[in-house]
């Protein structure tokens, strides 16, 4: 097994009544091996997984097992705020064949000091034998930030082999991945960072953009990592900006939207997480055509317009108008106005043309008071 390069943190399709989507989700696994992958990271915080059961959270992973078939590594995301809850969980999925490393974030909420977040990891580590962790540090979700000086700690233990650095601190991360052995596997947390994280000394990245661009982000990974930066910054510069739209909401709100999109999944969430506002939304489409992964809405058709012609006998017997159907300030959006005397005018049309209008306009009277309203 070989951690290495761009791994996907995969999403967790739902069905409409909240249930998981088998299909969908197999699909998604196979297509991501299928699209050259490096390796698959289910259940992770882009999947979900607080608002799984226990019996779902094993499930995704089973399925995610099934269907890879050993062809990649799998990650396995095992996290809880409870120390002992987190130990269990990490010893349930670390016995599964085909589970190749757990992934364990930072206790959330409880905000632990550096000590409490040494101690927590290491009964993780020590619960699971020699079975490879995987911290994830993501201060902005778990509010407690697991900094260089207790990463360090922790690497010292055989089975810590590495760490998913999301704080978005680019000083902080320059310092972990110095003060740990070289050996020790330091990932981008962050589609957008992967390039600067590598040439300081990371082996890639845990990708939310790879659920949309498997082949493209395993692409730009794997040239950083093989020093052609001129191929990397080129994926890079191209798929910017939808990498950073995957958090202009709460992720995976944007991820999923954009899976959608493109007819992968349905695009459910489970409660408390709500579809994306309308505003980001449309932003978000702009952003996911650009980049060639859907189609370019196609153009309306505008509606035929129709002419009408109005005459009004009461002003005089040449006193007769050209109005086009739309037109607000004559009529109701009819093509003709309300309140008119039937004994007094009368209506003609509706012409398909401007020209065929005007023509019975003026076979009708010769000479025209006024032939046309503005709207023509």
């Amino acid at each position: 097994m070989q951690l290495r390069g761009c791994g996907t943190a995969l999403v967790t399709p739902f069905h409409q009544d909240g249930s998981v989507d088998d299909a969908a989700l197999r699909n998604l696994a196979s297509w991501q091996v299928e699209s050259g992958i490096d390796f698959l990271v289910p259940c992770g915080t882009t999947g979900e997984t607080p608002t799984l059961t226990h019996d779902e959270w094993l499930h995704v992973i089973d399925t995610t097992i099934e269907v890879v078939a050993g062809r990649v590594p799998i990650m396995a995301g095992a996290t809880s705020n409870s120390t002992h809850d987190a130990v269990e969980k990490a010893k349930e999925v670390g016995a599964r064949t085909g589970v190749d490393a757990i992934l364990t974030a930072s206790p959330y909420y409880n905000k632990p000091t550096q000590e409490g977040q040494y101690r927590h990891f290491k009964a993780i580590a020590e619960a699971v034998g020699d079975k490879p962790v995987i911290l994830y540090n993501v201060p902005s979700r778990t509010g407690a930030n697991l900094e260089p000086a207790t990463l360090a700690r922790l690497a010292e233990i055989p089975n810590i082999v590495g760490v998913k650095e999301a704080s978005g601190n680019m000083t902080q991360v320059a310092e972990a991945i110095n003060v740990v052995p070289e050996t020790f596997l330091v990932f981008s947390g962050d589609d957008a960072v992967t390039l600067p994280v590598i040439a300081l000394g990371g082996v890639g990245v845990v990708s939310v953009a790879a659920n949309e661009i498997p082949r493209e982000m395993a692409s730009m990974t794997r040239a950083a990592l093989s020093n052609d930066w001129t191929t990397a910054r080129s994926i890079h510069r191209k798929y910017l900006a939808l990498m950073q739209a995957n958090f202009i909401e709460s992720s995976p709100l944007p991820v999923k939207a954009v899976l959608a999109m493109m007819g992968k999944i349905e695009e459910n969430y489970r409660l408390p997480l709500l579809p994306m506002r309308r505003d980001t939304r449309s932003r978000l489409q702009k952003i996911a055509t650009e980049a060639g992964l859907i189609a370019k809405p196609a153009a309306a058709v505008p509606e035929a317009a129709e002419f009408y012609i109005y005459e009004n006998w009461a002003a005089g017997p040449h006193k007769i108008v050209l109005h086009r159907g739309s037109c607000g300030q004559c009529n109701q959006g009819k093509g003709r106005p309300a309140g008119h005397d039937a004994n007094h005018a009368r209506w003609h049309g509706p012409y398909a043309t401007l020209a065929h209008g005007r023509e019975v306009a003026h076979g009708m009277t010769g000479v025209l008071i006024r032939s046309e309203c503005k709207c023509v």
